[in-house]
């Protein structure tokens, strides 16, 4: 069967290196800091938060452009002619990336879309899981991993604590505008991903190391999802005892493994320093 690359926008948070080492070809989003504009990942999360506050100003994001995608397609097959690239998508709700892939994919039969409906690490489970898949199924099609990839999405589970509800205000994401108030009354609401949209659903209050537990267990049903892994993201700023409090809870609900990612431009821009994000599967 012919060989499946998969692309992904790199707004779901799968390091360079660790995509490279997977075979996922990963297609900028942008990410603009006054007035230059930069590929999401040609700094560090860090480094792009020091430069927008040595200019006081916020970061604007944008999407991947059909050039992009253009690129990224045209390598792939000039590598290998026989591939068949399954591109599983940052949400198409929030951006214009998966529209410009379809527009790419005119006239390259040998592409395949799909939106999952999820941003960051939501979007990286369903990459790397559906990676997993295609290695255990080597005789799959583009069209049954798709499939494969598509279920998986309706069973993700994933929200996020802003760290700085100003950066959402700012990108426009947040679909409840009216939790923005939050911040005057020092709450901290749960954004989930819902149909691909970013939703406020619950009020939590006290310290961020608090409501990062109080997260994970509103978040985590009592019965019905997959303890093989749960995947969590965090901002530059979150404590590290946070980070140790929230792993611990996770073994504690009975996940086998636990893993931590950093976000980047894109997302960090949308969230702010000091967030923190979950993502999990239910059983299929």
């Amino acid at each position: 069967m012919a060989r499946i690359v998969i692309t992904a926008e790199t707004g779901c948070d799968i390091p360079a290196a660790e995509a490279a080492e997977l075979g996922v070809v990963l297609v900028p989003m942008h990410v603009t800091i006054g007035d230059k504009t930069i590929d999401d990942g040609e700094l560090s999360a860090a480094e792009m938060l020091e430069q927008c506050r040595q200019l006081g100003v916020l970061p604007k994001t944008s999407g991947c452009t059909p050039h992009d995608f253009e690129v990224a397609f045209d390598r792939i097959h000039e590598e290998d002619p026989e591939a068949q690239i399954l591109h599983i998508a940052y949400s198409a709700v929030t951006t214009c990336s998966l529209e410009s892939a379809i527009a790419a994919a005119e006239g390259r039969d040998y592409v395949t879309t799909l939106d999952t409906r999820h941003v960051t690490i939501g979007q990286g489970l369903v990459v790397r899981e559906t990676l997993a898949w295609v290695s255990e199924h080597p005789e799959a099609t583009a069209a049954e991993a798709r499939a494969y990839a598509e279920g998986l999405s309706a069973r993700v589970r994933m929200a996020f604590l802003p760290g700085d509800l100003g950066y959402l205000r700012a990108g426009g994401r947040l679909s409840n505008v009216a939790f923005l108030g939050a911040t005057l009354l020092k709450i901290k609401p749960v954004v989930e991903l819902i149909d691909g949209r970013l939703v406020a659903t619950k009020k939590l209050r006290g310290s961020m190391g608090s409501a990062a537990l109080a997260l994970l267990d509103y978040l985590v049903p009592e019965e019905g999802f997959d303890p093989a892994r749960i995947v969590f993201v965090k901002s530059p700023g979150l404590p590290e005892q946070v980070r140790r409090a929230v792993t611990d809870r996770a073994v504690e609900w009975g996940f086998v493994e636990v893993e931590w990612y950093e976000t980047g431009n894109v997302i960090t821009s949308h969230c702010g320093p000091g967030a923190i994000g979950v993502a999990f599967a239910m059983r299929g």
